[in-house]
């Protein structure tokens, strides 16, 4: 909980902001079967919250794996891997790119 590889800190938690009730039911599932699928070895620790305001990111963090995904190891490495694993459980619910 609160980081993301080497860095540490309430910054780095990852968290899921809902509008309404519908949204957060959703999330809570997906979350659950998640981790139920045993795609990672350890429990999703994403917090599940009610909307309060948007902070947008700076620009150098918009679309940053997009951006990044062939040049920052970090990318490569750390999330890469984390998208192939979420794309293998849930394949026949995501868009396909075709």
């Amino acid at each position: 909980m609160n980081r993301q590889g080497a860095d540490v800190g309430t910054q780095y938690r990852s968290a899921i902001f809902y509008h309404d009730d519908e949204q957060k039911r959703k999330a809570e599932y997906y979350k659950n079967e998640l981790n139920k699928s045993g795609a990672y070895e350890k429990p999703i620790v994403t917090e599940v919250t009610a909307f309060a305001k948007f902070y947008p990111a700076e620009n150098y963090h918009q679309e940053y794996y997009e951006n990044n995904k062939n040049s920052n190891p970090y990318c490569s490495v750390v999330i890469r891997p984390k998208l192939e694993k979420f794309q293998k459980v849930f394949s026949k619910k995501l868009k396909s790119n075709n």
